[in-house]
């Protein structure tokens, strides 16, 4: 297979597929190569932001309802406490990755853009993609392969030292009537994350430092909820993955550029994965479509930064408990605060409405 394209995308998830469309909205020809078969499920959080939403739509994707839950808002819950707040900007989903996953394939495939699926890419050089059985040249080498991406590799731009990590696992609960928030569970030694993936079922997330921990035997620390999910029946089976903070220096070089997480991360303990994949995706088309990838690197550095920062303070909650249960009930308390902040969180708040709510915050903690 000999041939040529002006955009190359290595990797085939949500991702990928999002820049894939992106690329094409601005009249580039894109070929996208994946090694697996559409719609291969992974350990993936199954909730997308506000903003994510909306940067689906720009994308010509509107997540159906037959297919999701919209959530309204996050709540918290700790040693007695509940503290939630909704979004300002409109509502969250929750949705199976293997469903976003087949909205993102059709629509790639509606926009012309040529999918190989099942095809392993082997190597790349400054203006063409080998893969198993041929070449084709691309003037846009773009690598969407994850967070252990090879592609990265090949294109020396793997960070200097490998970032600590923690562990997720995801399983699916068969149950209705789930409330239409995002529910964090915190815990001594680890978080569950709840939200609503159909119905009629459940997508629950356990985040620690232990890489052994399993949903089940970390439940019973987790009375509420494990009481609420008593009697359920799994509806998949457990999927683990590993998250991590990763920044690096440089996401692009020559005509290659990194996307999603192979172009760095935050804790899933932000929820902003798919989020950041979108917007990236956008920014690099546009990026494109100028013929200067440096602007999408000054962009990738703003829509990586409100995130990092918010993955930073919810991680320094999860390490410190004594500050974590100071912070919830104030959260519990000033319900108005909380919803500032989560504004800031989804990205609806200016940086003087940010800057306003860290400072309430900061003054209640010291007068606490």
């Amino acid at each position: 297979m000999n041939s040529a394209t002006d955009v190359f995308i290595i990797g085939g998830g949500p991702a990928g597929l999002a820049a894939a469309i992106a690329a094409r909205r601005k009249g580039f020809h894109v070929t996208l190569a994946d090694l697996a078969a559409p719609g291969a499920d992974k350990a993936c959080g199954e909730g997308v932001l506000p903003e994510g939403v909306a940067a689906l739509r720009r994308l010509g994707i509107e997540i159906p309802e037959s297919e999701s839950c919209a959530f309204r808002g996050i709540r918290f819950l700790a040693d007695g406490v509940v503290a939630e707040a909704s979004f300002d900007g409109g509502f969250g989903a929750g949705i199976r990755r293997t469903a976003l996953h087949a909205l993102l394939a059709e629509r790639a495939a509606e926009r012309g853009v040529r999918l190989l699926w099942n095809t392993p890419v082997t190597g790349i050089a400054p203006d063409r993609v080998f893969l198993r059985d041929g070449r084709v040249l691309a003037r846009w080498i773009v690598a969407a392969d994850g967070g252990r991406s090879r592609a990265r590799g090949w294109m020396g731009l793997e960070p200097r030292t490998a970032p600590a990590g923690r562990y997720g696992v995801r399983r699916h609960f068969r149950t209705s009537g789930w409330t239409d928030f995002v529910e964090v569970y915190w815990g001594r030694e680890a978080q569950f994350y709840v939200s609503r993936a159909a119905a009629d079922e459940v997508c629950v997330v356990l985040i620690s430092r232990q890489p052994g921990l399993r949903i089940e035997t970390a439940l019973p620390d987790f009375s509420e909820l494990a009481a609420r999910l008593r009697g359920t029946e799994a509806a998949s089976t457990g999927r683990g993955a590993l998250t991590c903070t990763l920044r690096l220096p440089w996401i692009y070089r020559d005509g290659w550029a990194l996307l999603g997480d192979a172009s760095g991360s935050v804790d899933a303990i932000s929820g902003q994965g798919l989020t950041l994949a979108f917007l990236q995706a956008e920014a690099l088309a546009d990026a494109m479509g100028a013929g200067d990838l440096s602007l999408y690197q000054a962009a990738h550095r703003r829509i990586m930064r409100r995130p990092a920062l918010i993955s930073r303070l919810l991680l320094a909650l999860a390490d410190r408990p004594q500050v974590r249960s100071r912070v919830l009930r104030i959260l519990s308390d000033e319900p108005r605060l909380f919803a500032r902040l989560l504004a800031a969180h989804a990205g609806t708040a200016s940086a003087a409405e940010s800057t306003l709510g860290g400072l309430h915050l900061g003054w209640l903690l010291l007068a606490s």
